[in-house]
């Protein structure tokens, strides 16, 4: 089996293009060809021969929400599975995903299951949707399924966008008061330092610091951006290994300021989550699995798996949640009530739109608490930065005296 890259119209004379897994350039021309369409190119992708920047190109959970909406959209108006991953090959957006998708449209073609597909691009499609996609071929409600999926990582999305725009007035202030220390040591200081020096002013130590730093800017710049670059891509580097996760993630449940936030979201992503699977008919142990695999922090995930053993030994979800201290007591006590009534979908999904609408008010204050801090970490700095300007001045002033 090789990859094919082909160019095609189809009926309606529109232009398309995708990648083909096929044995021969001929099986691909006849696929074209059984999907109504017509090949004006198809060449085999040389192995190493071409670089295809779409390969790396990030699938997002904006393209996950596109996907299954639109998988939704043309199932309930009655087209098939693999009429609609056809269209999608070779409308979304994002490149790398349409490849994707048209290898699982020849995978499902050979007979294979659309789950079974999705499992061989685990590095493209999370788990949990894969478990959703096999719960929905059971029970032949696979519309239903996209639907919630699609509801689920819109939901997701629009989450992730609040905590991006939450962050963006920090960032730019943290920008500002970068680039005015930047022109503080390269501009000013050089000029004053240089005025003091002409008329023997001592320098105190905090002054000497900072000409320092100054001089290795201005003297050594290529060396400490090239240091400062190393310094960055080490640190990134680290919190990419196992032990830097864990600390990364323990850091993020003990800073005060971060703490309130980051439970938010894990609670909200837990019920949102949970709420969805459930409601799909997939077991509880099974959904705890799906929830650990997406919470995003492994310290909540070595929980959630000890609250999965609990329940494998017969005990309640809610009990078991109790355990930990991770889990609000609300939670724990309207789960008990989804337990006892038997409606725990329910239950979830209207607890998951509380803690969701909660997110957001716990976004709001983080935003409303970082903005002073930032506003008082650059005054400090920058502050700090003037007096080891100033204060060689007084003493000048009294020399003259």
């Amino acid at each position: 089996m090789a990859n094919y890259r082909y160019k095609a119209t189809n009926d309606k004379g529109e232009k398309i293009e995708g990648v083909y897994e096929a044995s021969s350039r001929e099986a691909v021309i006849e696929m074209i060809g059984i999907n109504n369409c017509y090949p004006l190119k198809v060449e085999k992708i040389q192995k190493g021969a071409e670089i295809n920047l779409s390969d790396f190109q990030k699938i997002k959970t904006k393209d996950m929400a596109i996907f299954a909406r639109q998988f939704y959209t043309m199932l309930d108006a009655g087209s098939s599975i693999n009429m609609c991953l056809q269209v999608l090959s070779e409308q979304l957006a994002n490149r790398r995903f349409r490849d994707v998708v048209a290898k699982l449209n020849e995978e499902v073609k050979k007979g294979v299951t659309l789950s079974e597909a999705m499992a061989q691009h685990k590095d493209v499609f999370p788990n949990l949707f894969i478990s959703m996609v096999q719960a929905g071929e059971v029970t032949g409600n696979m519309d239903i399924i996209m639907l919630r999926m699609a509801s689920h990582y819109e939901k997701e999305n629009r989450m992730n966008n609040k905590i991006k725009s939450a962050m963006i007035y920090p960032i730019v202030l943290g920008v500002v008061a970068i680039a005015v220390v930047g022109m503080l040591l390269v501009f000013v200081m050089p000029t004053f330092v240089q005025m003091f020096k002409s008329n023997g002013v001592e320098l105190p130590a905090s002054t000497k610091a900072l000409l320092a730093v100054s001089s290795a800017i201005i003297n050594d710049g290529i060396i400490v951006l090239l240091i400062l670059i190393a310094v960055i891509w080490a640190i990134r580097y680290y919190f990419k290994t196992p032990s830097g996760i864990f600390l990364k993630d323990k850091v993020k449940l003990k800073i005060p300021i971060i703490r309130n936030l980051n439970e938010m979201i894990i609670v909200s992503r837990f019920t949102r989550t949970l709420s969805t699977v459930i409601a799909s008919g997939i077991t509880l142990v099974d959904g705890l699995n799906s929830v650990s695999e997406v919470i995003g922090n492994t310290i909540v995930q070595h929980k959630i798996d000890k609250v999965r053993d609990m329940v494998v030994k017969g005990e309640g979800l809610a009990k078991s949640m109790g355990e930990t201290d991770i889990f609000p007591p609300m939670l724990i006590s309207m789960i008990n009530t989804g337990e006892e009534s038997g409606s725990m979908d329910a239950i979830l999904n209207k607890t998951a739109d509380f803690y969701d609408e909660e997110l957001e008010t716990q976004i709001q204050m983080f935003t409303s608490l970082l903005e002073p801090l930032m506003i008082v970490v650059k005054g400090v700095v920058i502050g700090l930065m003037v007096v080891a300007i100033v204060q060689p001045m007084f003493g000048m002033y009294k020399d003259i005296k």
